[in-house]
């Protein structure tokens, strides 16, 4: 394992180029990828865990949460849904208000006791120090079905808006109106770009992503049919238990488009783990990690060099030329 520096912000494991040679298909993760999406999920992340808080732990401090700390959760392997995110920081402030702890310092020591099994890693801790949240896991009764705990009910209405909220699950918004979080998300892939991995790639462009189908869609607008949809993934319309790291859903793209080598890119460490299990599997395959659109893009940078990470790029822009450079 050699990391190699060969261009500005471009960073390669020159071990792997003969394997990088044989790439024939290249495969997104979404958030924080093909989207920057710090002033959508992650404000959706924010603004839920303030209004839960208030109205249902009558706990008025606003504006606890920092995306460092959502980056936190997510760099622990086990976070790649963001409702999951919005629950573990919800406990945390519950937690921190019962022991009369500063939240910032409590939830750091949350963050270092989470793991790959996401919230169950978080309930566990609490457990452990004995601090009974057992009231707010109640009335937030999550994961649980759909449209059956609160959380996720007000979290989707935030993001979505009303219209393309009643679209997706075809009822009416309880808790908010108007028009969603979703709308401040920021296209990173453009026209310029698709066509480059066109012609590198051909048709073998997918996406395995946490988000659903209609929600990628309507961000990317007309790029979205850019990519391979019959074998793309969208893993908020699949069942839980399909979420990264678990490597189905990419084993499932891979096998689709008939690929021999694959290129993986993400942000996070779920899209690392899960990248990793496909390629252990006897699947070849890359990872790229994306670290410029992080909250502190030089710790994302440290997070990939230290666990390895094939390809590291600040953006997918740099794509085309690492792959010309190997």
């Amino acid at each position: 394992m050699i990391l190699k520096e060969i261009g500005e912000g471009i960073v390669i494991d020159s071990t792997k180029i003969e394997k990088m040679k044989n790439l024939d298909s290249i495969i997104f993760d979404c958030d924080g990828v093909l989207i920057d999406v710090s002033n959508s999920y992650d404000l959706a992340i924010k603004k839920t865990v303030d209004f839960i808080t208030k109205e249902m732990a009558q706990i008025n401090e606003s504006g606890l949460v920092t995306t460092k700390m959502i980056e936190g959760f997510k760099n622990s392997g086990g976070f790649n849904d963001e409702i999951d995110v919005t629950y573990a920081l919800i406990l945390g402030i519950v937690a921190a208000k019962k022991r009369n702890t500063p939240f910032h310092d409590f939830i750091l020591q949350v963050i270092e006791n989470a793991d790959q099994t996401g919230i169950r890693s978080v309930e566990k801790y609490l457990n452990v120090i004995n601090v009974d949240v057992s009231d707010i896991r109640q009335k937030l009764a999550y994961p649980g079905k759909k449209f059956q705990n609160p959380l996720s009910s007000i979290f989707d209405e935030m993001f979505y808006g009303s219209e393309l909220y009643e679209q997706l699950y075809k009822r009416k918004p309880q808790f908010f109106h108007g028009l969603g979080l979703i709308e401040n998300d920021v296209v990173l892939l453009n026209e310029d770009l698709i066509t480059k991995l066109h012609q590198r790639f051909d048709k073998r462009i997918a996406i395995v992503t946490g988000r659903g189908n209609l929600s990628a869609k309507h961000s990317l607008k007309d790029l979205f049919k850019e990519f391979d949809l019959n074998n793309s993934k969208f893993l908020e319309d699949e069942p839980r238990e399909m979420a990264k790291p678990n490597p189905q859903s990419l084993m499932s793209t891979i096998r689709g488009m008939n690929a021999s080598v694959s290129l993986y890119v993400g942000d996070s460490m779920e899209d690392y783990i899960m990248a990793r299990k496909v390629d252990e599997s006897g699947m070849p395959t890359v990872f790229c990690g994306v670290y410029g659109t992080s909250k502190d893009p030089e710790a994302k940078k440290s997070l990939f060099e230290n666990n390895n990470a094939d390809i590291i790029v600040k953006s997918i822009d740099q794509i085309p030329k690492t792959l010309n450079l190997v």
